[in-house]
């Protein structure tokens, strides 16, 4: 009993340094935009994790050797749960506050609730009905203020905040059973996978400077490869290893929370009734959905 009883411990701790690395990430985001464009940051900054967890995955004894038969899945899995999850969020954060971009994009469980209808045969229950109302009310209560203009910037923005949720929970949706590859390799292969275009995009579309990071961009960008997408991939997948998935993914949550903070510590962003009414609204119906 004492065992589990610290097992639950570790993995609350564990789950805490995940949330706060991420949190403060979407904070930190905008800190590189400044310098570099979105696609080709992120991309940088996921294929050097990837490298590092390529290297964790080797010391611990995983097999980085990925069956042919899976190649496919794979590539799936690498678009939608990182370069679309990760590269249409960044993107998004070019046009859109943090508080705007991370409550968009933290619907995602709302959106996978309702792919499993069609795809899984899950039938929506009252109590999902009322999560899919609590972050609709959510977003219309975010964008009610006069701040917000439907300038063609802003649209965009929004679109890609909401693609990058819908089509990560249509990846969640689909990707039923786990791929068989080591765990740490497994997210090696879809960072990498998944980052590596956004390099080539951004080269080819974006035309970035190089020369133009700064002293803090550089700073951001090594936390980015450190923190979010090497230390809290590993942390998360230890809390889960420790906590239930229904817990783990309910402790998610803060994570929004964090970045609207952080945003108006660092970045002077606004945080007043109306994005904390909309916190509330929107993270409650997709606790809920989680909860399903």
């Amino acid at each position: 009993m004492q065992n589990r009883t610290d097992a639950r411990w570790a993995g609350f701790v564990l789950l805490a340094v995940t949330a706060v690395g991420w949190g403060l990430n979407w904070a930190f985001i905008k800190l590189l935009l400044r310098d570099w464009p979105p696609l080709f940051s992120r991309g940088v900054s996921g294929v050097a994790a990837a490298v590092i967890l390529a290297a964790v995955a080797s010391a611990r004894g995983e097999s980085l050797k990925v069956p042919r038969s899976v190649v496919p899945a794979l590539l799936v899995a690498a678009f939608t749960n990182v370069f679309a999850w990760m590269g249409f969020g960044t993107a998004a954060m070019v046009d859109l506050s943090i508080s705007e971009g991370t409550l968009l994009v933290y619907t995602m469980p709302i959106w996978a609730m309702l792919f499993a209808w069609p795809l899984l045969g899950a039938r929506p229950r009252a109590r999902d009905v009322v999560a899919l109302l609590l972050g609709l009310a959510g977003i219309l209560v975010l964008f009610a203020g006069g701040q917000f203009a439907f300038s063609a910037g802003k649209l965009g923005g929004i679109a890609l905040a909401l693609s990058s949720a819908i089509l990560f929970a249509l990846g969640s949706v689909r990707t039923r059973a786990p791929l068989p590859i080591d765990p740490i390799a497994l997210v090696a292969w879809q960072v990498g996978l998944g980052c590596a275009p956004m390099v080539l995009f951004g080269l080819a579309f974006e035309q970035p400077d190089v020369a133009a990071l700064s002293r803090t961009g550089l700073t951001v960008l090594i936390y980015m490869t450190l923190v979010p997408m090497g230390l809290c991939y590993l942390t998360w997948f230890a809390a889960l290893q420790r906590l239930p998935a229904s817990t783990a993914a309910m402790g998610t949550l803060i994570v929004p929370l964090i970045g609207v903070v952080a945003a108006a510590l660092l970045l002077g962003e606004p945080l007043g009734t109306r994005e904390i009414l909309a916190a509330a609204l929107t993270l409650g119906g997709v606790a809920l959905a989680i909860k399903r």
